[in-house]
């Protein structure tokens, strides 16, 4: 598998990076070989800022004053989920894969245990005590620290998702509304009480991740000017983030 650890300048441009490599892998010749498109990526962001799902309504699970108070960016995903907060000390991770090598990973399910047992499994082994619960969360104990989404296309997968790892946890309490869809293990705890950090440092999870999922060969080039294009005409356009 690739490695691309790239952490780009904007919040936008780092969204748009992630869709940008779903149509790099996608559109790849069913022949080529498969390590050069399946691809690791990791990054950590600079500044707090609010993700949304693809499909989220953003007043119903995001409070806009409080961003716009605060200066936090709002922007929205490919992929489906919640809305979430990320920011300095969240390792940000997303795994794209062909789905000519992979084609049982078209069943959502099949997906979400294939990734996340990856991340699962390879955290246990650094002595992590780490489960899955719900569709898509990774919990220490009973407490969250892993949010996951994905965006399938004809021929390949985007699966990515949040690593709290010493995050400051405070703005999620304040930008984030009561989630819409809850798992059943939440049992209505709010999000102080749900929420919490692996007390990891970002560098450790990174180095854990990569042995994981072997990726042990940069990607040589990356798709730059899809990505610019893509972060100038959807993700830095409230007609994009604010659409729903």
């Amino acid at each position: 598998m690739k490695l691309l650890d790239l952490t780009l300048p904007t919040a936008a441009e780092n969204l748009a990076l992630d869709e940008a490599l779903l149509e790099l892998v996608d559109q790849a010749d069913e022949a080529a070989d498969e390590s050069n498109f399946n691809v690791l990526r990791l990054w950590e962001p600079t500044q707090t800022m609010v993700v949304v799902g693809r499909a989220s309504k953003v007043a119903e699970e995001v409070d806009i004053a409080f961003c716009e108070s605060n200066q936090i960016e709002i922007l929205r995903r490919c992929s489906g989920g919640a809305s979430i907060v990320t920011g300095p000390g969240c390792l940000m991770y997303s795994v794209v894969l062909s789905l000519h090598r992979h084609p049982e990973l078209r069943m959502i399910e099949r997906a979400h245990s294939f990734v996340l047992e990856m991340i699962r499994s390879g955290l246990v082994d650094a002595g992590i005590e780490v489960q899955r619960q719900g569709t898509s969360d990774l919990t220490i104990g009973d407490r969250k620290f892993s949010g996951n989404s994905l965006r399938c296309k004809r021929n390949a997968i985007l699966y990515h998702g949040t690593l709290l790892c010493e995050m400051n946890l405070e703005p999620i309490f304040g930008c984030l509304r009561t989630a819409p869809r809850q798992p059943e293990y939440r049992a209505q705890r709010d999000h102080h009480e749900f929420v919490a950090n692996l007390d990891e440092g970002p560098n450790r999870v990174r180095s854990q991740l990569i042995a994981s999922w072997s990726a042990d060969e940069p990607l040589a080039t990356w798709p730059q000017a899809e990505t610019f294009k893509l972060a100038k005409e959807r993700y830095s356009n409230d007609s994009w983030n604010f659409r729903l």
